[in-house]
């Protein structure tokens, strides 16, 4: 048994899962023939899961993920804090 603490990070973990589900989406769209970038970004803008196709079950990752913590996690990567 170990005799130490394990530090969980629920915040690191949810990125992790954040980047995950968008990387996937982002392949079935391109999959598919779309626009990923334009596709994504319709998606954030109107939280209109149509934007995003059912191929590989993309539309139910993206739907699994709040927008908010989409958009929060986007931000924090591109300004790579």
């Amino acid at each position: 048994m170990d005799d130490f603490t394990r530090k969980f990070d629920a915040a690191q973990d949810k990125d992790e899962q954040i980047h995950f589900i968008l990387t996937s989406v982002y392949e079935a769209l391109k999959e598919k023939g779309y626009d990923p970038i334009n596709q994504i970004v319709g998606y954030i803008l109107s939280e209109d899961p149509t934007y995003i196709t059912n191929h590989n079950g993309a539309r139910t990752l993206i739907c699994k993920v709040d927008r908010d913590e989409l958009l929060q996690v986007l931000v924090k990567n591109y300004l790579e804090i």
